[in-house]
Parts: structure tokens; C-alpha cells; sequence
């Protein structure tokens, strides 16, 4: 695992010379304008660009600032721990979240719990959430890790995360019938929830749950 994550490393300064090229040219400003908003001297951002050097810490955070991305995408860390987890045994680390909202018509993926592991294909389609609450046993219980793949349909009896008015996602049976869509807990105590009319303008599907795991 140590050699594998060695070899992974030198590659490090490569991605970080091609993303700082990529976002300057895709922001369509020059290496001199750069510098400038930067306060460096423009042979270090040529130096940066073609692989020769790399920022101090510091500096990393500005030029992430500046392209508004984080530290991990400009040095390519995001790729360099799913090849690493990969070569080690076909799984990928998937993010943990704590909630999924809506809101100016997008999802937001809330609260950082760490990852989990899965073996899937294309891991950045998929995000952990934790299950809250007891309206899914006896089969899903609260604390469990729901793998949720990202998509905005989803098929009659689905188990999906759905986001409707200005709640939180809630997983659940996901049930349509006619005009309407029947949100339904395996949990005989609780009711199902129908959504009908307008209400339906609200809804946003988050995902479907592949499979869910008992992690706490």
C-alpha cells in the first residue's frame, strides 16, 4: 500500500501544473494577470505550469481562492486516493453526509462525516447519507449508511432520497400513482406521505439507494 501511494505521489506535481493551467485558461486570463492577483512574480506561475515547481502552503490557498476550488483539486488528491484505493482492492472512499436540502434549484449535500468504502463504477456518482430516525425499520435503522447513487429520477418502488418543500432528504419507498407520488416508510407506525398539486413543484430527488450498510 506504502509503494503504491509513493508511485501515486510523484505524479502530485503534474496534476497540480495541468489544473492551475486548465483553470487559468478556462477564467481566460494570462500568466502576468495571474501573478498579479496572486502577488508572485510571473516566472513562478511559468514555473508552476510546466511542472518545475510548486507553491508553498500558503500560496495554495490563495490560488484556491482565487479559482474558487479547493486545495485537494488543484494537487489532484481527490484522484490520487481513488487510484490508490483502487489499486488496493477495487473500492472507492464515498463521502459521508449528514443531509441533503434543496434549495435555488440545486441539492446541497450537507455536513462532512468522512468516507466509507465501496466497490462501484464511477464513484463520484455516489455519496454515503446517514439514516436518521426509525420511519425505515425493521429494515434500515438509524446511524445506518444508505450508498445513494446521484440521479433525479427514479423508478415506481424505488428506495430513494427525496427532498420536497424545505425539509431535509428523506429516504424512503418512492410510490407514483396518477398526479401524485407516495412517499412510503417500511415502519408500520408511521403514515406515508402523499404529495399532490403543487406540492409536486417542490420535490427534488436526490438519488437512489443502491444498498445500505450498519456502520454505527
Amino acid at each position: 500500500m506504502y509503494n503504491i501511494f509513493r508511485k501515486q505521489l510523484k505524479v502530485v506535481k503534474n496534476l497540480f501544473s495541468q489544473n492551475v493551467k486548465k483553470l487559468r485558461k478556462e477564467m481566460k486570463i494570462s500568466q502576468s494577470q495571474l501573478a498579479k492577483e496572486l502577488q508572485v512574480t510571473q516566472q513562478a506561475v511559468g514555473k508552476w505550469e510546466t511542472g518545475k515547481s510548486t507553491p508553498d502552503t500558503d500560496t495554495l490557498r490563495k490560488i484556491a481562492e482565487f479559482f474558487k476550488t479547493s486545495v485537494d483539486y488543484l494537487l489532484g488528491v481527490e484522484k490520487l486516493v481513488e487510484n490508490v484505493v483502487a489499486h488496493a482492492g477495487g473500492e472507492f472512499a464515498i463521502p459521508i453526509i449528514g443531509t441533503v436540502k434543496a434549495g435555488y434549484n440545486a441539492l446541497a449535500y450537507n455536513d462532512d462525516y468522512g468516507v466509507e468504502y465501496a466497490n462501484v463504477r464511477n464513484p463520484e456518482e455516489y455519496f454515503y447519507l446517514i439514516v436518521k430516525g426509525d420511519s425505515m425499520e425493521p429494515r434500515i435503522k438509524d446511524g445506518d449508511l444508505a450508498l445513494v447513487h446521484k440521479q433525479n429520477t427514479l423508478n415506481d418502488g424505488d428506495l430513494g432520497v427525496i427532498v420536497y418543500g424545505d425539509n431535509e432528504g428523506t429516504l424512503k419507498r418512492f410510490v407514483k400513482k396518477g398526479n401524485m407520488i407516495i412517499l412510503q416508510p417500511f415502519n408500520p407506525e408511521y403514515e406515508a406521505k402523499v404529495l399532490t398539486g403543487e406540492e409536486l413543484n417542490d420535490v427534488y430527488i436526490a438519488g437512489r439507494v443502491v444498498e445500505t450498510k450498519t456502520k454505527w
